[in-house]
């Protein structure tokens, strides 16, 4: 993993504030988070073999979050300390159905450079997969992209927070992986969120005409959609309690992930993928809510390594 590393300060709200309102929350509550810690997270408890390159700051939210990291048993040999510089923080707003709503401040995220990167590129062209998002510096997120593809490494990208990126990147993707408010950004379609199963598959196939040799689309309770060079379709999720949705797309990413390291084809990795996700929505935070390998056991067609 290539990736942010932040804590998360969670206020639960009966409703969010209108511009210019204010509205009593609750107790503040902090976690370690991050996209990239996260998703590391994520995978190193299904059973992966997780390194993660970031940065964090000289503080107590980034001994926090490195604590967290370590208990996982993340590779942290590539996350560095920034001398004066602040850990990146998530702000979250949680509402009782479960949803949220996030503003991020990078803080010593965008102390890691290209020149970093290229310091460790032996090590990441020993990777099976390399999993990028954008809560990290964009020249940083390109070059870790292009040394890992030039090594013949799969390159997973998780386009959040949203943004258009050049064609010369989106070619390197194997898979683009969005939800779908990003999905309509990239394709400026604003009918993407609610669409029938077609729809999304359709929308799917479109992201792989930007470049990305497969996509996926992230559908919340609904599941995934996912076009890739040879099948495409819709992966249901099973119906659960949502209790909080933080870092629920973070879960599906690392099981994803786990599951094309391990040499699985995209159709069975979206099955892993949505069903970490599924059961991360049933608890409060994001890494306090993802699952180990025995709460989601390999489904059929997956077989540890």
């Amino acid at each position: 993993m290539v990736g942010s590393v932040n804590v998360d300060l969670v206020v639960e709200v009966a409703s969010r504030p209108e511009a210019g309102e204010t509205v009593t929350g609750s107790d503040l509550v902090t976690l370690p988070g991050g996209k990239g810690a996260n998703q590391a997270i994520a995978a190193a408890r299904l059973g992966g073999s997780v390194a993660l390159l970031g940065r964090i700051g000289d503080d107590t939210p980034g001994k926090l979050a490195l604590a967290a990291l370590v208990a996982a048993g993340v590779d942290c040999a590539d996350l560095a300390t920034v001398a004066g510089t602040a850990t990146g923080v998530a702000l979250i707003t949680l509402t009782p159905n479960g949803d949220n709503a996030i503003v991020v401040s990078p803080g010593a995220n965008r102390a890691l450079t290209p020149a970093d990167v290229e310091a460790t590129a032996d090590r990441l062209r020993r990777a099976a997969v390399v999993t990028l998002q954008l809560e990290l510096p964009f020249p940083t997120v390109s070059r870790a992209a292009e040394l890992a593809a030039m090594a013949g490494v799969r390159v997973v990208l998780n386009l959040a927070p949203a943004r258009q990126v050049p064609t010369t990147l989106m070619c390197l993707l194997d898979p683009l992986v969005v939800n779908e408010h990003e999905a309509a950004a990239l394709l400026d379609f604003s009918g993407a969120s609610g669409g029938t199963g077609s729809t999304l598959v359709v929308l799917a196939q479109r992201l792989r005409e930007l470049g990305p040799r497969s996509a996926v689309i992230t559908l919340g309770g609904a599941g995934a959609a996912f076009a890739g060079h040879d099948a495409a379709g819709i992966v249901p999720a099973p119906r659960v309690p949502a209790l909080d949705t933080t870092g629920a797309g973070d879960a599906f990413v690392g099981a994803l992930s786990l599951a094309l390291a391990r040499g699985h084809d995209l159709d069975a990795a979206c099955r892993y993928g949505v069903r970490a996700g599924s059961f991360a929505v049933r608890g409060k935070g994001a890494q306090t809510s993802f699952p180990d390998a025995e709460d989601v056991p390999i489904p059929r067609g997956l077989t540890r390594r």
